[in-house]
Protein backbone atom coordinates (compact mmCIF):
# COMPACT_ATOMS: atom_id res chain seq x y z
CA UNK A 1 0.00 0.00 0.00
CA UNK A 2 0.76 3.05 -1.05
CA UNK A 3 0.35 5.97 1.42
CA UNK A 4 0.71 9.65 0.30
CA UNK A 5 1.31 12.36 3.16
CA UNK A 6 1.15 16.43 2.69
CA UNK A 7 1.99 17.96 5.51
CA UNK A 8 2.14 22.04 6.01
CA UNK A 9 0.88 25.02 8.33
CA UNK A 10 -1.64 25.49 5.69
CA UNK A 11 -1.61 29.41 6.42
CA UNK A 12 -4.30 30.06 4.74
CA UNK A 13 -4.04 26.91 2.30
CA UNK A 14 -4.40 27.88 -1.15
CA UNK A 15 -4.85 26.74 -4.88
CA UNK A 16 -0.84 25.91 -4.76
CA UNK A 17 -1.56 23.15 -2.11
CA UNK A 18 -4.37 21.84 -3.88
CA UNK A 19 -2.65 21.73 -7.20
CA UNK A 20 0.53 19.62 -5.35
CA UNK A 21 -1.82 17.10 -4.34
CA UNK A 22 -3.75 17.02 -7.35
CA UNK A 23 -0.42 16.83 -9.69
CA UNK A 24 1.36 13.80 -7.04
CA UNK A 25 -2.00 11.70 -7.11
CA UNK A 26 -1.83 11.70 -10.84
CA UNK A 27 1.35 10.45 -10.98
CA UNK A 28 2.02 8.31 -7.96
CA UNK A 29 -1.45 6.67 -7.63
CA UNK A 30 -1.56 6.50 -3.95
CA UNK A 31 -3.92 3.99 -2.07
CA UNK A 32 -4.34 6.74 0.74
CA UNK A 33 -4.25 10.83 0.61
CA UNK A 34 -3.46 11.59 4.15
CA UNK A 35 -3.05 16.07 4.14
CA UNK A 36 -1.66 16.67 7.55
CA UNK A 37 -2.13 20.64 9.04
CA UNK A 38 0.92 21.15 11.54
CA UNK A 39 0.52 22.07 15.18
CA UNK A 40 3.58 24.63 15.43
CA UNK A 41 5.70 24.03 12.83
CA UNK A 42 9.63 24.12 14.02
CA UNK A 43 10.91 25.93 11.23
CA UNK A 44 8.15 28.81 11.05
CA UNK A 45 7.64 31.40 13.53
CA UNK A 46 4.62 31.83 14.50
CA UNK A 47 2.54 34.68 11.87
CA UNK A 48 0.97 37.48 12.87
CA UNK A 49 -2.18 37.19 11.97
CA UNK A 50 -2.55 33.94 11.88
CA UNK A 51 -5.62 31.92 12.52
CA UNK A 52 -6.27 29.39 15.44
CA UNK A 53 -5.54 25.49 15.01
CA UNK A 54 -8.88 24.52 14.66
CA UNK A 55 -9.91 27.27 12.54
CA UNK A 56 -6.96 26.32 10.14
CA UNK A 57 -8.34 22.07 10.29
CA UNK A 58 -11.80 23.87 9.39
CA UNK A 59 -10.34 25.66 5.62
CA UNK A 60 -7.91 22.59 4.97
CA UNK A 61 -10.88 20.59 4.77
CA UNK A 62 -12.39 22.84 2.52
CA UNK A 63 -9.17 23.31 0.28
CA UNK A 64 -9.56 19.57 0.36
CA UNK A 65 -13.41 18.60 -0.09
CA UNK A 66 -13.73 16.89 -3.34
CA UNK A 67 -10.74 15.32 -3.85
CA UNK A 68 -11.22 11.56 -4.32
CA UNK A 69 -9.89 9.62 -1.21
CA UNK A 70 -8.37 12.64 0.46
CA UNK A 71 -8.37 12.64 4.81
CA UNK A 72 -7.63 15.56 6.36
CA UNK A 73 -5.93 14.15 9.76
CA UNK A 74 -5.69 16.40 13.04
CA UNK A 75 -3.13 13.94 14.75
CA UNK A 76 -0.13 17.10 14.42
CA UNK A 77 -2.73 19.49 15.54
CA UNK A 78 -3.74 16.98 18.70
CA UNK A 79 -0.28 17.14 19.57
CA UNK A 80 1.72 19.20 22.08
CA UNK A 81 4.62 21.37 21.04
CA UNK A 82 6.19 21.75 17.99
CA UNK A 83 5.18 19.48 15.00
CA UNK A 84 8.09 17.33 13.65
CA UNK A 85 7.85 15.03 10.73
CA UNK A 86 9.88 12.23 12.25
CA UNK A 87 7.01 11.62 14.84
CA UNK A 88 4.18 11.95 12.70
CA UNK A 89 5.95 9.10 10.26
CA UNK A 90 6.98 6.75 12.88
CA UNK A 91 3.48 6.69 13.75
CA UNK A 92 2.22 6.70 10.63
CA UNK A 93 4.77 3.63 9.70
CA UNK A 94 3.81 1.84 13.26
CA UNK A 95 0.00 2.35 12.10
CA UNK A 96 0.61 0.89 8.29
CA UNK A 97 3.29 -1.81 8.98
CA UNK A 98 4.68 -2.43 5.40
CA UNK A 99 3.39 0.38 3.74
CA UNK A 100 5.11 2.73 1.76
CA UNK A 101 5.19 6.29 2.87
CA UNK A 102 5.47 9.18 0.19
CA UNK A 103 6.18 12.11 2.11
CA UNK A 104 5.37 15.36 -0.40
CA UNK A 105 6.93 18.60 -0.38
CA UNK A 106 8.24 21.55 -2.81
CA UNK A 107 11.62 22.62 -3.14
CA UNK A 108 12.16 24.48 -0.50
CA UNK A 109 11.26 21.81 2.07
CA UNK A 110 13.78 19.53 0.28
CA UNK A 111 16.66 21.50 0.06
CA UNK A 112 16.14 22.40 3.98
CA UNK A 113 16.05 18.67 4.64
CA UNK A 114 19.27 18.21 6.57
CA UNK A 115 18.39 20.69 8.97
CA UNK A 116 15.17 18.79 9.85
CA UNK A 117 14.62 16.83 13.33
CA UNK A 118 15.69 13.15 13.03
CA UNK A 119 16.16 13.40 8.94
CA UNK A 120 18.05 10.81 8.08
CA UNK A 121 15.43 8.69 9.97
CA UNK A 122 12.85 10.75 7.57
CA UNK A 123 14.62 9.90 4.79
CA UNK A 124 14.62 5.72 5.93
CA UNK A 125 11.35 6.16 6.84
CA UNK A 126 9.79 7.61 3.65
CA UNK A 127 10.23 7.95 -0.41
CA UNK A 128 10.49 11.73 -0.73
CA UNK A 129 8.34 13.34 -3.74
CA UNK A 130 9.36 16.75 -4.73
CA UNK A 131 7.51 19.78 -6.42
CA UNK A 132 9.15 22.56 -8.17
CA UNK A 133 7.69 25.45 -6.98
CA UNK A 134 8.71 27.70 -10.05
CA UNK A 135 9.91 26.65 -13.19
CA UNK A 136 13.61 27.34 -13.08
CA UNK A 137 14.09 25.00 -9.53
CA UNK A 138 14.20 21.72 -11.72
CA UNK A 139 18.12 21.65 -12.12
CA UNK A 140 18.69 22.30 -8.80
CA UNK A 141 15.92 19.71 -7.65
CA UNK A 142 17.69 17.24 -9.09
CA UNK A 143 21.36 17.53 -8.07
CA UNK A 144 20.04 18.30 -4.67
CA UNK A 145 18.02 14.71 -4.76
CA UNK A 146 21.49 13.18 -6.40
CA UNK A 147 23.30 14.46 -3.44
CA UNK A 148 20.91 13.19 -1.06
CA UNK A 149 20.46 9.80 -2.23
CA UNK A 150 24.54 9.27 -2.52
CA UNK A 151 24.64 10.03 0.59
CA UNK A 152 21.84 8.69 2.99
CA UNK A 153 20.57 6.25 0.07
CA UNK A 154 17.43 8.61 -0.04
CA UNK A 155 14.62 7.87 -2.12
CA UNK A 156 13.61 10.84 -3.86
CA UNK A 157 11.04 10.89 -6.63
CA UNK A 158 10.80 14.46 -8.84
CA UNK A 159 7.62 15.13 -10.11
CA UNK A 160 6.68 16.73 -13.62
CA UNK A 161 4.41 20.16 -12.53
CA UNK A 162 3.75 23.31 -13.67
CA UNK A 163 3.95 25.20 -10.74
CA UNK A 164 0.94 27.45 -9.75
CA UNK A 165 2.56 30.47 -7.75
CA UNK A 166 1.19 31.27 -4.34
CA UNK A 167 2.27 31.57 -0.70
CA UNK A 168 0.56 31.68 2.44
CA UNK A 169 2.96 34.89 3.43
CA UNK A 170 1.91 37.10 0.62
CA UNK A 171 -1.65 36.00 0.57
CA UNK A 172 -1.93 37.46 4.31
CA UNK A 173 -0.55 40.60 3.44
CA UNK A 174 -2.90 40.66 0.39
CA UNK A 175 -6.21 39.86 2.36
CA UNK A 176 -6.65 43.12 4.23
CA UNK A 177 -6.21 44.80 1.11
CA UNK A 178 -9.68 43.27 -0.80
CA UNK A 179 -6.64 40.95 -2.84
CA UNK A 180 -5.98 37.30 -2.94
CA UNK A 181 -9.22 35.62 -3.51
CA UNK A 182 -8.36 33.92 -6.89
CA UNK A 183 -5.62 32.11 -5.08
CA UNK A 184 -7.89 30.40 -2.70
CA UNK A 185 -10.74 27.89 -2.88
CA UNK A 186 -14.08 29.48 -3.22
CA UNK A 187 -15.21 27.48 -0.05
CA UNK A 188 -11.98 28.69 2.09
CA UNK A 189 -12.00 32.23 0.55
CA UNK A 190 -16.18 32.37 1.99
CA UNK A 191 -14.78 30.77 5.04
CA UNK A 192 -12.21 33.51 5.80
CA UNK A 193 -14.08 36.24 4.78
CA UNK A 194 -16.92 35.45 7.06
CA UNK A 195 -14.54 34.84 9.83
CA UNK A 196 -12.57 38.07 9.06
CA UNK A 197 -9.44 35.85 9.50
CA UNK A 198 -6.62 37.48 8.70
CA UNK A 199 -7.73 40.89 8.91
CA UNK A 200 -9.70 40.02 5.54
CA UNK A 201 -12.08 42.44 3.67
CA UNK A 202 -13.84 40.75 0.82
CA UNK A 203 -13.02 41.67 -2.56
CA UNK A 204 -15.85 43.90 -3.91
CA UNK A 205 -16.41 41.84 -7.32
CA UNK A 206 -17.10 38.41 -5.36
CA UNK A 207 -19.11 40.21 -2.76
CA UNK A 208 -21.49 41.65 -5.88
CA UNK A 209 -20.97 38.20 -6.89
CA UNK A 210 -22.09 36.54 -4.06
CA UNK A 211 -25.27 39.48 -2.78
CA UNK A 212 -26.61 38.73 -6.57
CA UNK A 213 -28.14 35.78 -5.66
CA UNK A 214 -29.95 37.44 -2.71
CA UNK A 215 -31.54 39.30 -5.10
CA UNK A 216 -34.41 39.60 -7.26
CA UNK A 217 -33.15 40.81 -10.53
CA UNK A 218 -35.52 44.64 -10.60
CA UNK A 219 -32.97 44.85 -7.06
CA UNK A 220 -30.00 44.56 -8.61
CA UNK A 221 -29.92 48.28 -10.54
CA UNK A 222 -30.90 49.72 -7.17
CA UNK A 223 -28.48 47.88 -5.05
CA UNK A 224 -25.76 49.35 -7.87
CA UNK A 225 -26.89 52.79 -7.68
CA UNK A 226 -26.99 52.65 -3.61
CA UNK A 227 -23.22 50.99 -3.93
CA UNK A 228 -22.16 53.92 -6.27
CA UNK A 229 -23.97 56.89 -3.97
CA UNK A 230 -22.85 55.69 -1.00
CA UNK A 231 -19.26 55.85 -2.24
CA UNK A 232 -19.49 59.14 -3.71
CA UNK A 233 -20.85 60.44 -0.28
CA UNK A 234 -18.30 59.08 1.77
CA UNK A 235 -15.70 60.48 -0.21
CA UNK A 236 -17.38 64.17 -0.07
CA UNK A 237 -18.01 63.92 3.81
CA UNK A 238 -14.92 61.90 4.65
CA UNK A 239 -16.31 58.66 5.92
CA UNK A 240 -14.58 55.05 4.43
CA UNK A 241 -15.46 54.09 0.69
CA UNK A 242 -15.06 50.97 1.46
CA UNK A 243 -16.97 50.60 4.36
CA UNK A 244 -19.59 52.75 2.55
CA UNK A 245 -19.14 50.10 -0.36
CA UNK A 246 -19.80 47.15 1.57
CA UNK A 247 -23.06 48.67 3.54
CA UNK A 248 -24.27 49.22 -0.51
CA UNK A 249 -23.87 46.15 -1.77
CA UNK A 250 -25.54 44.50 1.50
CA UNK A 251 -28.22 46.72 2.55
CA UNK A 252 -31.04 45.25 0.59
CA UNK A 253 -29.56 41.28 0.59
CA UNK A 254 -32.99 39.83 2.60
CA UNK A 255 -35.22 42.31 0.63
CA UNK A 256 -37.17 39.91 -1.90
CA UNK A 257 -37.84 37.31 1.18
CA UNK A 258 -41.48 37.07 1.81
CA UNK A 259 -43.28 38.13 5.16
CA UNK A 260 -42.85 34.75 6.73
CA UNK A 261 -39.52 34.30 5.78
CA UNK A 262 -38.49 37.43 7.11
CA UNK A 263 -40.38 36.58 10.65
CA UNK A 264 -38.31 32.78 10.11
CA UNK A 265 -35.15 34.69 10.24
CA UNK A 266 -36.22 36.96 12.85
CA UNK A 267 -37.37 34.05 15.36
CA UNK A 268 -33.94 32.38 14.14
CA UNK A 269 -31.80 35.11 15.12
CA UNK A 270 -33.62 36.23 18.51
CA UNK A 271 -34.52 39.52 16.73
CA UNK A 272 -37.61 41.26 18.42
CA UNK A 273 -40.05 43.11 16.56
CA UNK A 274 -42.34 46.05 17.13
CA UNK A 275 -45.97 46.20 16.77
CA UNK A 276 -45.37 48.91 13.50
CA UNK A 277 -42.81 46.55 12.52
CA UNK A 278 -44.92 43.38 12.50
CA UNK A 279 -47.59 45.15 10.90
CA UNK A 280 -45.50 46.53 7.97
CA UNK A 281 -42.98 43.82 6.91
CA UNK A 282 -40.97 45.62 4.69
CA UNK A 283 -39.24 47.37 7.54
CA UNK A 284 -38.00 44.11 8.89
CA UNK A 285 -35.62 43.62 6.11
CA UNK A 286 -33.33 46.20 7.29
CA UNK A 287 -32.56 44.33 10.50
CA UNK A 288 -32.52 40.91 9.01
CA UNK A 289 -30.10 41.96 6.55
CA UNK A 290 -28.18 43.55 9.18
CA UNK A 291 -27.79 39.98 10.58
CA UNK A 292 -26.88 38.14 7.60
CA UNK A 293 -24.81 40.27 6.21
CA UNK A 294 -22.60 39.90 9.48
CA UNK A 295 -23.67 35.94 9.78
CA UNK A 296 -22.56 35.42 6.31
CA UNK A 297 -19.75 38.06 5.62
CA UNK A 298 -18.80 39.08 8.24
CA UNK A 299 -19.11 42.66 8.73
CA UNK A 300 -18.04 44.88 10.92
CA UNK A 301 -20.52 46.71 13.58
CA UNK A 302 -20.01 49.89 11.73
CA UNK A 303 -21.44 48.34 8.46
CA UNK A 304 -24.18 45.76 9.97
CA UNK A 305 -25.98 49.24 11.79
CA UNK A 306 -25.80 51.02 8.75
CA UNK A 307 -27.96 48.13 7.19
CA UNK A 308 -29.53 48.07 10.00
CA UNK A 309 -30.80 51.65 10.23
CA UNK A 310 -31.18 52.20 6.55
CA UNK A 311 -35.17 51.84 6.53
CA UNK A 312 -36.06 53.68 9.97
CA UNK A 313 -33.51 56.08 10.40
CA UNK A 314 -32.94 56.66 14.52
CA UNK A 315 -31.63 59.22 16.68
CA UNK A 316 -27.37 59.81 17.40
CA UNK A 317 -26.97 58.39 13.75
CA UNK A 318 -23.18 57.48 12.46
CA UNK A 319 -21.74 59.36 9.24
CA UNK A 320 -22.12 56.01 7.85
CA UNK A 321 -25.38 55.76 8.74
CA UNK A 322 -26.47 58.23 7.36
CA UNK A 323 -24.73 57.80 4.38
CA UNK A 324 -26.33 55.03 3.53
CA UNK A 325 -29.64 56.09 4.34
CA UNK A 326 -29.17 58.81 2.14
CA UNK A 327 -27.98 56.59 -0.93
CA UNK A 328 -30.61 54.09 -0.30
CA UNK A 329 -32.93 57.06 -1.09
CA UNK A 330 -31.47 59.23 -3.53
CA UNK A 331 -29.56 56.97 -5.80
CA UNK A 332 -30.09 57.42 -9.66
CA UNK A 333 -32.44 55.12 -10.32
CA UNK A 334 -34.73 56.83 -7.70
CA UNK A 335 -37.91 58.98 -9.94
CA UNK A 336 -39.93 60.86 -7.19
CA UNK A 337 -41.10 64.42 -6.94
CA UNK A 338 -38.24 66.34 -5.27
CA UNK A 339 -35.39 63.86 -5.56
CA UNK A 340 -33.12 66.09 -7.45
CA UNK A 341 -33.49 68.52 -4.47
CA UNK A 342 -32.66 66.00 -2.17
CA UNK A 343 -29.78 64.77 -4.21
CA UNK A 344 -28.31 68.51 -4.69
CA UNK A 345 -28.87 69.43 -0.62
CA UNK A 346 -26.94 65.64 0.14
CA UNK A 347 -23.70 67.26 -1.02
CA UNK A 348 -23.89 70.44 0.41
CA UNK A 349 -25.45 69.97 4.33
CA UNK A 350 -25.89 66.29 4.83
CA UNK A 351 -27.73 67.09 8.28
CA UNK A 352 -29.98 69.28 6.18
CA UNK A 353 -30.89 66.67 3.28
CA UNK A 354 -31.48 63.96 5.96
CA UNK A 355 -33.94 66.42 7.92
CA UNK A 356 -35.69 66.89 4.63
CA UNK A 357 -35.37 63.42 3.46
CA UNK A 358 -37.17 62.25 7.26
CA UNK A 359 -39.49 64.72 6.33
CA UNK A 360 -40.54 63.49 2.84
CA UNK A 361 -40.46 59.67 4.11
CA UNK A 362 -42.68 60.46 6.97
CA UNK A 363 -45.15 62.66 4.21
CA UNK A 364 -45.58 59.64 1.81
CA UNK A 365 -46.10 56.99 4.75
CA UNK A 366 -48.71 59.32 6.46
CA UNK A 367 -50.60 59.64 2.50
CA UNK A 368 -50.56 55.85 2.41
CA UNK A 369 -52.41 55.77 5.56
CA UNK A 370 -49.58 53.67 7.33
CA UNK A 371 -48.68 54.87 11.23
CA UNK A 372 -44.80 55.90 10.73
CA UNK A 373 -42.23 54.18 12.94
CA UNK A 374 -41.53 56.23 16.17
CA UNK A 375 -38.15 55.54 15.85
CA UNK A 376 -38.23 57.66 12.09
CA UNK A 377 -40.08 60.78 13.94
CA UNK A 378 -37.66 60.28 16.64
CA UNK A 379 -34.60 60.41 14.48
CA UNK A 380 -36.30 63.56 12.36
CA UNK A 381 -36.31 65.56 16.08
CA UNK A 382 -32.90 64.65 16.67
CA UNK A 383 -31.75 66.32 13.83
CA UNK A 384 -34.08 68.96 13.97
CA UNK A 385 -32.35 69.95 17.68
CA UNK A 386 -28.86 68.86 16.39
CA UNK A 387 -29.51 71.95 13.63
CA UNK A 388 -30.78 74.06 16.02
CA UNK A 389 -28.05 73.42 18.89
CA UNK A 390 -25.49 74.20 16.04
CA UNK A 391 -26.97 78.08 15.54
Amino acid sequence: MRILIYGGSFNPPHIGHRHAVECACRQLQPDKLLIIPSNIPPHKATSEGSSETTVRFRLTQLAFSGLDGAIVDDREMRRDGPSYSVDTLEELARENPGAELVFLMGTDMLLYMEKWRDYERILQLATLAALPRKDDELPVLHDYAAYLEGRYGARILILEVNPVVAASTELRQSLPRREGRELLPDAVYEEIIRLRLYGAKPSLDWLREKVRNHLSPSRVPHVDGCEQEAIRLAARWGASQDDAAEAGILHDITKKLIPDEQLQLCEKYGIINDAVELSCHKLLHAKTGAVLARELFGVTDEIRDAIRWHTTARPEMTLLEQIVYMADYIEQTRHFPGVETLRELAYKDLDEAMILGLQMSLDEIRERGTEPHGRTISALNWFISRKEARK
